[in-house]
């Protein structure tokens, strides 16, 4: 009886302790140099980019007859702790909370014939409250 209770203690301290070692990172205070899967502070609500949706820029080495676009898949952490998705689209600014969030910029630059890696992306944002 005192192996089993043993054993389960173990395999209970186990998990609280991965419990712990998954705790989600807090935002990041600058929204300037954000990743997938960063949440961000954005002068107020917290997003977090979770999908590429489309990049078509065009490369910077090329010419191109249209600029293209990059489409984000976000997610907006609310207050109440709900979670909103919206998509949000390289400088088009989109209503959120109490004002107009924008995908200011997104790094790397493209260039044709090489690939970038999805975890190479950043992406900046800004955000105007109160209009």
């Amino acid at each position: 009886m005192q192996k089993i209770m043993l054993g389960t203690s173990i395999i209970l301290s186990s998990l609280l302790l991965s419990a712990c070692a998954t705790t989600m990172a807090p935002p990041l205070a600058d929204s300037d140099n954000v990743s997938l899967g960063q949440k961000a502070y954005v002068d107020g609500p917290i997003v977090e980019p979770v999908a590429i949706i489309e990049d078509s820029r065009c490369p910077m080495n090329a010419r191109c007859i249209w600029a293209g676009r990059v489409r984000l898949k976000m997610i907006w952490h609310r207050g109440d702790g709900r979670k909103q998705p919206f998509e949000a689209e390289l400088g088009k600014a989109v209503h959120l909370a109490d004002g107009q969030f924008t995908l200011a910029a997104v790094r790397p630059d493209k260039m044709s014939g090489a690939a970038i890696d999805i975890s190479d992306y950043r992406f900046s944002f800004t955000f105007a409250g109160g209009l």
